[in-house]
């Protein structure tokens, strides 16, 4: 089963990700991180096809996606 994990610390609200998800499973938070941003949230995770579009859009490279062991990641800590 894929995984969705956003690092809302890094995420600055631009929703990018929420558009280009086909299954329309992310959402902001209703809360805000440290910047005081509405960071994106996985509401239905059991839902995600692992494609990584969220990850691929996201310009602050605050979404890793993990299918079957793999990790799309698209940056390097």
């Amino acid at each position: 089963m894929p995984m969705i994990n956003v690092y809302k610390e890094k995420c600055k609200g631009c929703e990018l990700c929420n558009h280009a998800c086909p299954q329309g499973i992310l959402s902001m938070s209703k809360e805000l991180n440290n910047k005081g941003y509405f960071y994106a949230v996985c509401h239905d995770p059991g839902r995600c096809i692992g494609c990584a579009m969220c990850a691929i859009t996201c310009p602050d490279m605050a979404i890793e996606v993990g299918v079957q062991g793999t990790r799309y990641v698209l940056y390097d800590y």
